[in-house]
């Protein structure tokens, strides 16, 4: 008996250790649909369904399932109005855009965000006018 409970509690060690960490980051797919639900307020599949429509082909069975996904994972909110679902946004876009961020910078970087600027300023991705905004913003912080 206690051999079996040892082995239970290796093969449940394991099993947590290789399983793959949690993370707040959005897929591409769901991220472009939070992008168009966020300014909406509340959309229906139908709505996000018609606008992804307007870029690219895709089903309309496919957009119901991304946000059904996205309720699950606690970034929608659906109440029924008449014969449909409206999904509503949890998590205001900053908040959401921020943990990804932070989880990047925690993830490439090791929670350090000066390599990351240093990468952005040295590769040029960064334009001077906007350079001149940040250090403008850290003058008005101290």
């Amino acid at each position: 008996m206690r051999f079996l409970r040892l082995t239970y509690e290796l093969l449940s060690t394991i099993k947590l250790s290789t399983m793959r960490p949690k993370h707040v980051t959005l897929t591409p797919q769901e991220l472009e649909i939070m992008k168009l639900v966020w300014p909406r307020e509340s959309a229906s599949v139908r709505d996000i369904y018609e606008a992804l429509r307007e870029r690219r082909k895709i089903a309309y069975t496919t957009v119901m399932t991304m946000m059904k996904i996205l309720e699950t994972k606690g970034y929608l909110k659906k109440r029924r109005q008449d014969r449909a679902f409206l999904y509503r946004p949890t998590r205001p876009k900053n908040q959401v855009i921020g943990g990804m961020i932070r989880e990047f910078i925690d993830r490439v970087f090791n929670g350090s965000a000066e390599p990351l600027l240093v990468h952005l300023v040295k590769a040029r991705h960064i334009r001077e006018k906007d350079l001149q905004g940040i250090v403008r913003m850290i003058e008005e912080i101290k």
